[in-house]
C-alpha cells in the first residue's frame, strides 16, 4: 500500500512534497493508516484533531490517544473542543452536518493562522460508495453521482483509491494501533446502515463490487466534464453578463431540446432549490421571482434576469450651491456653462434660478411624477418605467436628482421638462454622469 500511494502521489500529487500539510486526525483507523504514510514517506507534517464532545469520556480518549502519538513522534498537533450538540441547536443542523461545518471552518483558520498548504483528510473508496448510494437514495443530479473529489480547493484526499479492506490489512500488517469508534457500530445514521447492511449485500452479489463501482463512477465524471464543456459553449450564446447582473434570452433558452438541464447547470451554483419552480418561470409572466438565500432569479419579459439580492438604499444624499462633484451614491459632475448641446442620457443642461439647494438624490417611491422632457404633460414615474420596458431590477437601480422633492433628472434617463436650460438661459448648469 505504501509503495501504491507513493505512485498515486506521484502522478497525482507531486507539489504535495515541498508543501506544509495539515493531516486532520480523529485516532480512528483510516486517519491512523494516512497519519504512518505520510510519515513513512518524509512528507512534512502537522496533526488538527477535533473534540467534538459527543461521545463523553470517549471522546477524550480520542484526544489523549492524538496527542500522545504526536508527542512519541514528535509531530506538531493542534486540538479544539467544540459545543456540538449547542451549536446544531442554534443553527437548527443536524449533529453531523454541525460537526462538519465546525470542521472545516477551524481547518481553514489554521490553514491561514499557521501557514499551512493543504489539508489532508483520510475518505477512501468505500466512503466514497457510501456518499455515493445517500446521494442516490435522496435524488440527485449528475454532481451527486461522481463521488467525493480527491482535491477541492485546499481540501485533498490522498486515500480515495484504496479500500478499507486495504487499510485494515496494512494496519494488521504493521501492528499499527487506532481508536474505535463506538458510534460507529450504531445504525442510527443512515451511513452506518449503508455500511453495515447494504454494502455487504452489493459485495455479496459481485465480490469485485468497489471495483466495478470505481469504473463506473470514473465514466460520470468523465461525462460530468463533458456537460460542464457543453454547458459552458451554449452559456456563451444564450447569457449577456452586464457588471453584476446576469440575463438569460429565453427566446434563445427554448430553442434548447433540454432548457432544464442547462438551466441548472448554470443556477445551481447559487443554491437555488425550487428547481420546478425555476423551470416554470420560463413560461410565467413577467415580474415574478424566485430567491436563493443570496440570489433572486427573475423573469422580466423576454429574460430571467440573476442579480445578488442587496439591501436597498433608502439614504437621501445632498447636494449644496457650489458643489462640483459627487461619488455616493453615483459619480456626478456638476459645472456652470455659457453654452449649451443636445442633451443625453448621460448629460443635461438645468436652469440654476429654478433650484432650490441643497438638492437631493434619492430612490423612487409610488407615487412620484414628473414631466419627461421631449413630451407633453405629466406622467406617473412607475408608468414611464413600464414604458420604458425596465425590469424591476432597473427600477430599483434608478435615482432621482430632486429639487425641493420635484423629479428634475430621473438620472441617467430623463431629465424633468420643467428645468431644462435652453439658449436664452442665464445661469445654466451642466449635470454629466459618469
Amino acid at each position: 500500500m505504501l509503495l501504491k500511494l507513493q505512485n498515486h502521489l506521484s502522478k497525482n500529487f507531486p507539489f504535495l512534497k515541498e508543501k506544509k500539510l495539515l493531516l486532520a486526525t480523529s485516532g480512528g483507523i483510516d486517519s491512523m493508516i494516512l497519519l504512518h504514510l505520510f510519515q513513512e514517506l518524509n512528507y512534512n507534517i502537522a496533526i488538527a484533531h477535533c473534540n467534538f464532545q459527543l461521545r463523553g469520556l470517549e471522546s477524550f480518549g480520542d484526544q489523549q490517544f492524538v496527542q500522545d502519538y504526536a508527542s512519541t513522534h514528535n509531530i506538531e498537533v493542534f486540538v479544539t473542543l467544540f459545543d456540538t450538540e449547542n451549536f446544531a441547536k442554534d443553527y437548527k443542523l443536524s449533529t453531523q452536518i454541525a460537526a462538519r461545518e465546525l470542521r472545516y471552518n477551524w481547518f481553514y483558520e489554521l490553514l491561514e493562522t499557521e501557514n499551512f498548504d493543504f489539508i489532508l483528510t483520510a475518505h477512501h473508496a468505500d466512503d466514497n460508495l457510501e456518499t455515493f448510494i445517500i446521494n442516490l437514495t435522496r435524488g440527485t443530479g449528475l454532481d451527486g453521482l461522481t463521488g467525493i473529489p480527491e482535491q477541492n480547493e485546499q481540501i485533498i484526499r490522498p486515500l480515495l483509491p484504496f479500500s478499507r479492506s486495504e487499510i485494515e490489512e496494512y494496519a494488521k500488517v504493521n501492528n499499527l494501533k487506532w481508536r474505535e469508534d463506538s458510534s460507529n457500530a450504531s445504525d442510527k445514521y443512515l451511513r452506518n446502515k449503508i455500511r453495515h447492511d447494504l454494502i455487504p449485500i452489493l459485495k455479496e452479489l459481485n465480490p469485485n463490487f468497489l471495483d466495478s463501482f470505481q469504473k463506473t463512477q470514473n465514466y460520470l465524471q468523465e461525462s460530468q466534464i463533458m456537460v460542464e464543456d457543453a454547458s459552458i459553449m451554449i452559456y456563451q450564446q444564450v447569457v449577456q453578463e452586464d457588471n453584476d447582473i446576469i440575463s438569460f434570452d429565453l427566446k434563445k433558452l427554448n430553442q434548447l431540446p433540454n432548457y432544464k438541464s442547462y438551466l441548472y447547470q448554470w443556477l445551481r451554483e447559487y443554491d437555488f432549490t425550487a428547481w420546478e419552480d425555476i423551470y416554470n418561470l420560463v413560461e410565467s409572466q413577467s415580474g415574478k421571482q424566485i430567491f436563493s438565500k443570496n440570489y433572486r432569479l427573475l423573469k422580466n419579459r423576454d429574460f430571467l434576469i440573476l442579480e445578488e439580492i442587496k439591501e436597498l438604499e433608502n439614504e437621501v444624499y445632498f447636494i449644496e450651491k457650489e458643489q462640483k462633484e459627487v461619488k455616493i451614491p453615483l459619480n456626478l459632475y456638476i459645472c456652470k456653462v455659457n453654452d449649451i448641446f443636445a442633451p443625453n442620457n448621460s448629460i443635461i443642461f438645468v436652469n440654476e434660478d429654478l433650484l432650490q439647494f441643497p438638492l437631493t438624490i434619492r430612490k423612487w417611491s409610488e407615487g412620484d411624477s414628473f414631466y419627461p422632457s421631449g413630451m407633453n404633460g405629466k406622467k406617473k414615474l412607475s408608468k414611464y418605467f413600464k414604458d420604458e420596458k425596465m425590469s424591476l431590477i432597473e427600477k430599483e437601480k434608478t435615482w432621482l436628482l430632486c429639487s425641493n422633492n420635484q423629479i428634475v433628472w430621473v438620472i441617467g434617463k430623463r431629465a424633468d421638462q420643467r428645468f431644462i436650460a435652453n439658449k436664452t438661459t442665464k445661469n445654466s448648469i451642466q449635470l454629466e454622469l459618469l
